[in-house]
């Protein structure tokens, strides 16, 4: 997958240093400076009526959708590559602090936040996809989204699927089968996740099962409330019902699949059934880029090496009865398969053998205010701490499109050392951390891309 990815060709241009307390005083200059340019592409200040619609469009995250957040000075809306140039440079020019937003998906809301002015540089405009069936490749402009991606590759293949994360696009039957399962405390969900760590991360390639856990309030034959776990176990197999049934018999026969659970769908499909849209709905809504939900929310992450015992499961599921964990989840998602062949070296993404499966910590609420956010926050920390002994160790190790500050930040108005840095860049990056940052101190000396936990540039170690 080749992807334009037009910030990583404009870290050439040179930032001229200028004091953080004059950048709010530059932002006319910026305005004069896009004016100049023979720019066709929209900007937007406080004074626009349409500001805050276009900066709240895709905040994906209502904690930083609040009267505290810190807002853009200017939001400009570039609809080609020469333009996002013209406002790297007018920004260089006039010392202003940029951040680039592609959909909004940071969780901890980088590419629409800042502590210090800045201007964001809103892709929204740049979705252009082009896709190659002969060599099975695209071009897929930065402000495409996943959904327009898939949408885009179906329009030309039914037999081509793009696994989102994963640079190579694969070959896929025209039909796929799906199922999810859910199994309570009473049906044994514990015993069947602890088997699952044995299985998934050693499934034949083409079946993957995913577990999405979560608290569950049900009744029983008296009628009074109870609180349960309920483990949904989810799954895409590329291939017939016929194909997967004796597989899922010889490797998971304690899950109990059923023809009648099987789902058969196409792989377009498939993808609105793992973002649980209802069957039936129409493709053409992964081009829709408008929010059918938003909610305050954190998120947290972790690879696990080992299996959880039976006994540990239990204790982290006791968590999840805490008040504040109403609407928590952890997803399991097994590694394995194509994972353990790619050298941990390759690219930046260094997670790859040695790994059973990636965690992904969540937790939602919908009321207002500090208290009520820092208590669901809180929460997922003491989960996150509880979990400690379970995970992955020197580093204990993070993936970085769940986005998490609280495992360490850069200095955003001023120098950052290389071993601040290293305390979150390890995490993510592992063995590739050092280089990254040998990179970009090559290409952006002067560290004009930045954010709170962006690669820095170093000239001294």
């Amino acid at each position: 997958m080749k992807i334009s990815w037009f910030s990583l060709l404009l870290v050439l241009f040179v930032f001229s240093s200028t004091s953080w307390e004059a950048l709010a005083d530059n932002h006319d200059e910026f305005i004069q400076c896009l004016s100049h340019s023979n720019q066709t592409s929209s900007f937007y200040t406080p004074n626009n009526s349409s500001y805050s619609s276009i900066l709240q469009f895709s905040i994906q995250n209502l904690r930083f959708n609040t009267t505290k957040t810190p807002k853009p000075l200017v939001i400009v809306t570039p609809v080609s590559e020469f333009e996002v140039q013209r406002v790297i440079l007018c920004a260089k020019k006039t010392g202003m602090h940029i951040r680039a937003r592609g959909a909004g998906h940071d969780y901890e809301g980088l590419s629409y936040v800042s502590e210090v002015p800045f201007v964001i540089v809103d892709l929204i405009n740049l979705r252009t996809i082009n896709v190659n069936l002969n060599d099975k490749t695209a071009w897929v402009e930065a402000g495409s989204t996943i959904g327009e991606l898939y949408y885009r590759i179906a329009e030309k293949s039914k037999t081509l699927g793009f696994p989102a994360g994963v640079c190579p696009t694969v070959d896929v039957p025209e039909k796929v089968i799906v199922f999810t399962l859910d199994k309570t405390l009473k049906q044994n969900a514990t015993k069947l996740v602890h088997k699952w760590q044995y299985v998934a991360p050693r499934l034949q390639e083409d079946l993957f099962i995913r577990i999405l856990v979560s608290r569950l309030n049900s009744s029983d034959q008296d009628g009074d409330n109870k609180q349960t776990i309920v483990a949904s176990f989810n799954s895409i197999f590329l291939g017939g019902v016929d194909r997967l049934l004796p597989i899922m018999q010889e490797n998971f026969p304690e899950l109990e699949l059923r023809r009648e659970d099987c789902i058969e769908m196409s792989w377009i499909q498939s993808t609105l059934y793992f973002a649980g849209f209802p069957r039936g709905e129409s493709i053409d809504v992964l081009l829709s880029r408008i929010q059918l939900s938003t909610r305050y929310f954190k998120a947290k992450s972790d690879y696990v090496n080992q299996p959880i015992s039976e006994k540990g499961l239990e204790r982290i599921w006791n968590l999840f009865f805490e008040d504040e964990a109403k609407a928590s989840q952890v997803i399991l998602s097994p590694y394995g398969g194509r994972m353990d062949e790619i050298s941990p070296s390759a690219i930046p993404f260094p997670h790859r053998a040695g790994n059973l499966y990636k965690i992904q910590h969540l937790v939602y609420w919908d009321e207002e205010g500090e208290k009520v956010a820092e208590r669901h926050i809180n929460w997922i920390r003491r989960l996150y701490s509880y979990m400690t002994p379970f995970v992955s160790k020197f580093p204990r190790a993070a993936y970085i499109n769940y986005r998490d500050l609280d495992i360490g930040v850069n200095n955003i108005k001023g120098y950052t050392s290389y071993m601040q840095a290293k305390v979150w860049g390890i995490k993510y990056f592992k063995i590739n951390f050092d280089r990254l940052i040998h990179v970009k101190t090559k290409v952006d000396p002067s560290n004009f891309f930045r954010n709170e936990q962006s690669i820095p540039s170093l000239t001294k170690w």
